[in-house]
């Protein structure tokens, strides 16, 4: 949506075709208040059990595409672009996938009964005119999980939230969706058994298939809308991410533009964009996360001088350069230019 709205004050107009659960009503005018929204009868991959459900979705983009009179297409699953029938340039960003989640996250390859991820996801990567990852590490999980990946380029993911002087309270606040078991909510659980303050967990617990997760020592605050969810993340004074598998980290970079202190896990991406600017704890430590909870917790001063280095990254992430750099991407894959540039 920030990107989205970045590039339509540069006038370029953008139709979001939406998959999956349709969404709520305040998703809708959020989105309908920057582009065209159309919803497509079809699912996201990663929740499907097979390749024949998602056998429409490149003819169904297509089609939308035609309808529209489009110029490119940018898609958000690299599946989409399989096969996909079209002379549009066609960007796939790689938020994440299926194979990288299970090298991260279980340490294997993808099991075999979802080997067909791997097949459509290297053949949109094969069909894409330009493949962006959200991160340098990222992109080194895509080539080490399906070799190497022609267009690949790394635009960094960025937020519009604005940077914030609120007043900050004596509590940690950690988001995601805590059904993944990427998003690591045991491990946080249990690190807020041993933590002075209270540890707030915000996010949805139940997934698309079924899997759930229970919070029993962190203060669950539910599923909240965006505005609820930036209001909790001015107040914190900590904000923790103990994730397993993050392609880029926008809760990290939403709470990094309010001053708070970063209490994040020891992995790749995390050290790429926040190393110097954070606090990192062992992944798999619950320990290690009530620790740095503590310290900070029993030092404002220090609380205080992670939360300003975390500010002053963040704003290196801004929706401008991605546009920006999209932009440039864009105008590469296609006759006409598109560009930030005033006119």
């Amino acid at each position: 949506m920030d990107l989205a709205a970045a590039l339509k004050s540069n006038n370029i107009e953008v139709v979001f075709a939406g998959l999956g659960p349709f969404p709520a009503d305040d998703k809708v005018a959020e989105a309908s208040r920057v582009g065209k929204l159309v919803w497509l009868d079809a699912p996201l991959d990663w929740t499907v059990e097979n390749e024949e459900a998602v056998a429409e979705v490149p003819r169904l983009i297509a089609d939308l595409a035609r309808r529209e009179q489009a110029d490119l297409l940018h898609l958000n699953l690299p599946s989409q672009a399989a096969g996909m029938e079209t002379n549009l340039p066609i960007a796939v960003v790689c938020h994440s996938c299926v194979v990288t989640w299970f090298a991260a996250v279980r340490g294997s390859q993808v099991p075999q009964g979802w080997q067909w991820q791997y097949r459509l996801n290297q053949e949109g990567f094969a069909c894409a005119d330009a493949v962006i990852a959200p991160s340098r590490s990222h992109a080194r999980a895509m080539e080490a999980a399906y070799g190497t990946i022609g267009n690949l380029q790394v635009v960094h993911n960025a937020s519009a939230l604005e940077a914030s002087d609120e007043l900050k309270q004596d509590f940690v606040l950690a988001a995601g969706r805590w059904w993944d078991d990427g998003k690591n909510g045991a491990v946080l659980d249990k690190a807020a058994a041993m933590t002075r303050w209270t540890v707030a967990a915000a996010g949805a617990t139940t997934g698309p298939n079924g899997q759930t997760t229970r919070f029993r020592h962190a203060d669950y605050r539910g599923e909240l809308s965006h505005e609820r969810m930036s209001a909790l993340t001015r107040q914190a004074a900590i904000v923790a991410s103990p994730s397993l598998y993050e392609p880029f980290g926008l809760a990290a970079l939403e709470a990094a533009r309010t001053g708070a202190a970063l209490v994040l896990s020891d992995i790749p991406t995390y050290r790429e964009i926040w190393g110097g600017a954070a606090l990192f704890a062992e992944r798999h430590r619950s320990d290690a996360f009530a620790d740095a909870f503590n310290t900070l917790a029993d030092d404002p001063q220090l609380r205080a001088a992670f939360g300003r280095k975390a500010r002053a990254r963040s704003a290196g992430f801004s929706v401008e350069a991605q546009a920006e750099a999209m932009c440039s991407i864009y105008s590469g894959m296609c006759a006409r230019g598109f560009s930030t540039a005033a006119e």
